[in-house]
């Protein structure tokens, strides 16, 4: 019978945003590391990667994580799209707390593994565990530098404005309705759009622009020796500021992009994402 629906359950979902998450942060916590403590720790210093590689990394970290969970959960991978879409495109609210849960989750535990994994390196370049390694698994003003004069209220603007980017762009990219990529190329330009988030807007508070992909590796820094993980450089209480400031813009972002464009566009809505099509039966 053509046509016929499966749901992969809500367990399913969770699993797939799990993993998805997981593989994203695996690449961006790892590039992280490699750039940061061993690049610091060659001769001259900066010598396993730079700004590019890093964002590239995590672009590319975004596409493996999408590819890996859109057919079962949609692919958030961040509370702040999970929270979008349940206000503007009729994803059930009853799942937003449950995607969010597996999402950080998933973070973490990608987190742990690249700490274990340098474990060696980071203990080298810093000891102390300190705001100099820090970066490595959760997002600072400034990225940990004082010389930009960024606060946690700078870092504020600066994510609900680089969120609400990413909002806009992803619903773009994946509206049915408008004109998304073929032939399975969403996962790609959606990393692309991190990759160019990352090149454009990253100075002011490192685009976490993802509150699990900040919170869950901030968790687990805490646990295993980075005792200064909820503050910032200047002593201020910062953790709140990649968790509040991405979903207010992906809010902002998702009414944009549906005011501006979406309402504007004809035809039907596409089927929600955690349904997997079964092949025809005969």
């Amino acid at each position: 019978m053509a046509g016929r629906i499966r749901a992969s359950g809500l367990a399913g979902e969770l699993a797939a945003e799990f993993a998805g998450t997981m593989v994203l942060l695996l690449f961006g916590a790892g590039v992280v590391a490699q750039v940061v403590a061993g690049g610091g720790l060659t001769n001259p210093p900066g010598g396993l990667g730079n700004h590019d590689s890093i964002a590239w990394a995590w672009g590319l970290g975004v596409t493996l994580g999408v590819y890996v969970a859109a057919r079962l959960s949609g692919a958030h991978l961040n509370p702040a799209v999970t929270l979008s879409l349940a206000a503007f495109k009729g994803f059930p609210w009853r799942k937003v707390a449950p995607y969010a849960l597996a999402q950080t989750l998933g973070a973490f535990i990608a987190a742990l593994l690249v700490r274990w994994n340098y474990t060696e390196v980071l203990g080298r370049f810093d000891p102390g565990h300190t705001f100099k390694t820090q970066i490595v698994f959760s997002t600072l003003p400034g990225n940990g530098s004082t010389t930009f004069g960024v606060h946690e209220w700078g870092a504020f603007r600066d994510q609900v404005m680089g969120t609400a980017i990413l909002l806009i762009l992803v619903l773009a990219v994946t509206d049915l309705l408008n004109t998304p990529p073929g032939a399975n190329l969403a996962p790609f330009v959606i990393g692309l759009i991190v990759v160019a988030i990352g090149m454009g807007w990253g100075t002011n508070a490192g685009y976490a622009i993802n509150p699990a992909r900040d919170f869950g590796p901030r968790l687990a820094s805490y646990l295993t020796g980075y005792h200064t993980a909820w503050r910032d450089q200047w002593g201020n209480l910062y953790f709140w500021v990649p968790i509040v400031a991405p979903l207010i813009g992906g809010l902002v972002g998702a009414a944009f992009y549906q005011w501006v464009v979406g309402r504007f566009l004809p035809g039907v809505e596409p089927e929600p994402p955690g349904q997997v099509p079964l092949p025809d039966q005969h």
